[in-house]
């Protein structure tokens, strides 16, 4: 039943990114035209920095979803209630916190902003980071449940609220912007959705999981067990809101608005590329949790770190390969000629990325195993340095150089020093890791170089390019994926969706 949830969970991954990344290409240039470049820009920063105060979540989430999945695999249902009801009570201290963290920083807009934004833009955000930090009040107060929803293993519930989460908020927000209303009411409207999925997931735990939240006291020795396993969550958790904020957060310093808006649509790609990565391996934190409670031998780990890291790849290098391709010409299409810097800033910030993105599954296991301070340290020092660097670049080449720093700091953490992490202190088979992965990369070349010698050739430009180049490199990456790159396992999961697609097929078109 659990294995069916992960699938399941997977699937439905998948189907709220799909629908997630249509939405945002398609509503994004909308958005931007009802706001404007500045606006949308201010909105973006806005965000941005309500972004910052999630980590006052302090790794909570991550250790409540591990040990909870702990307990249960070991039988120990009291000490699971204590958890819950002692973290309960400690996130709805961390919301007031938050909130007032907030607020704080909406009466503080002037002295920080007042030499790059205009008096109305001051005006403006000062309401939207008093509308957002009440957001950020009630989700760290009802929190809780979805890490209950995940340690449970109850993807389909939470996936299939994920999608109406993606799909309602635009629908809401569309006649808004066509009426006139900026950004303040589309806070507003996040605020409502965002209360309305915290609700549901705390009915679907009291009715479905017969979830009984209660105070049962503060037990230092549980929490202390519990912040240690944390904290250095935590401590990765900024150095991570570092190195995907703090960009916009400079560039709205020194740059203005019309920055931020060119680093925010590169940072949208940016996003949806992570989302469609690490959909498979987002679900696995709870099992990976089990397997280190049941003392599963390390090569067993690996097989499934290689397993889930191939599927990724797939995924990860259709993806960057295309950026490269048809990037520029799409990005054109989608939000204009005024934002073409932003695709030199989208390849900056995805290609140093893809590595990492394929190794996802390592995070979930060190979180398992309690082995995260060693990157969560290295990641602070390189978040600082990107702080630092990013600062001079961003005066120097605006979003191109903020984007830089971000660029450095992940090839020389998350890819050269964690991979040496990975094979000497978590003992994971890198070395066979890496000879799949070169082994599917030389077989790419094919479909690769074939798109780049038609390119070559015709010359086309515009949108018929995109579908063009596009549908001609997808159509051979498929191709060669599935006739020299998928194994035994990958080609049956082919085979497996494909029959259920064609009987869903039939089945509608004999109705």
């Amino acid at each position: 039943m659990k294995n069916n949830q992960r699938k399941i969970g997977a699937a439905l991954s998948y189907v709220t990114i799909i629908a997630n990344a249509l939405i945002q290409l398609l509503y994004t240039p909308f958005l931007i035209g009802k706001l404007g470049n500045g606006e949308y820009g201010l909105f973006s920063l806005v965000s941005s920095i309500i972004g910052y105060l999630t980590v006052l979540d302090l790794g909570f989430g991550n250790a409540i979803i591990v040990y909870t999945a702990k307990y249960r695999e070991k039988k120990e249902l009291e000490k699971e209630r204590k958890l819950h009801g002692m973290f309960h009570l400690i996130y709805i201290i961390i919301g007031i916190v938050a909130g007032i963290a907030g607020l704080i920083l909406s009466l503080n807009t002037n002295n920080i902003f007042n030499e790059s934004l205009t008096p109305e833009e001051l005006g403006k955000m000062r309401i939207m980071l008093m509308i957002l930090s009440f957001n950020l009040f009630v989700t760290f107060a009802f929190s809780i449940y979805n890490s209950i929803i995940t340690a449970r293993e109850q993807f389909v519930f939470q996936k299939i609220l994920a999608t109406i989460n993606t799909i309602v908020k635009p629908l809401l927000m569309i006649p808004l912007l066509f009426l006139g209303f900026k950004s303040i009411a589309l806070c507003i409207v996040i605020t409502v959705v965002n209360i309305s999925v915290l609700l549901a997931n705390y009915i679907f735990c009291c009715k479905k999981l017969q979830t009984k939240i209660k105070f049962l006291g503060f037990d230092k020795k549980l929490f202390k067990t519990v912040f240690a396993y944390s904290f250095f969550i935590f401590l990765g958790v900024i150095a991570d809101k570092i190195n995907w904020s703090a960009d916009q957060f400079i560039l709205g310093m020194f740059c203005g608005t019309a920055a931020v808006s060119i680093y925010s649509a590169a940072s949208t790609l940016n996003q949806l590329f992570i989302n469609l990565s690490t959909a498979v391996s987002g679900v696995l934190l709870p099992k990976m949790s089990k397997m280190i409670a049941r003392k599963a031998d390390i090569k067993e780990i690996s097989d499934e770190f290689i397993k889930v890291g191939r599927i990724q790849y797939y995924i990860v290098f259709l993806m960057g390969s295309g950026l490269v391709l048809v990037g520029k010409e799409f990005i054109r299409m989608w939000v204009g000629t005024d934002f073409d810097e932003a695709y030199y800033v989208a390849l900056l910030l995805i290609l140093p990325l893809c590595i990492p993105l394929i190794q996802n599954l390592g995070l979930s296991i060190m979180q398992a195993m309690n082995k995260f301070r060693f990157r969560t340290i290295m990641m602070c020092i390189m978040s600082v340095a990107n702080i630092i660097a990013s600062v001079f670049l961003a005066k120097w080449k605006g979003p191109t150089g903020a984007a830089v720093g971000t660029a450095a700091s992940l090839l020389i953490c998350n890819v050269i020093i964690m991979n040496i992490y990975y094979a000497r202190v978590i003992k994971l088979d890198i070395l066979r890791f890496w000879k799949n992965i070169l082994g599917m990369t030389i077989r790419f070349m094919l479909p690769l170089g074939t798109t780049i010698i038609f390119i070559c050739l015709t010359g086309f430009s515009g949108k018929l390019a995109l579908f063009v180049y596009s549908g001609v490199y997808v159509v051979l990456y498929c191709a060669t994926a599935y006739a020299l790159c998928a194994n035994d396992y990958e080609k049956g999961i082919v085979r497996k969706v494909s029959k259920k697609g064609l009987s869903v097929t039939r089945k509608l078109l004999h109705r």
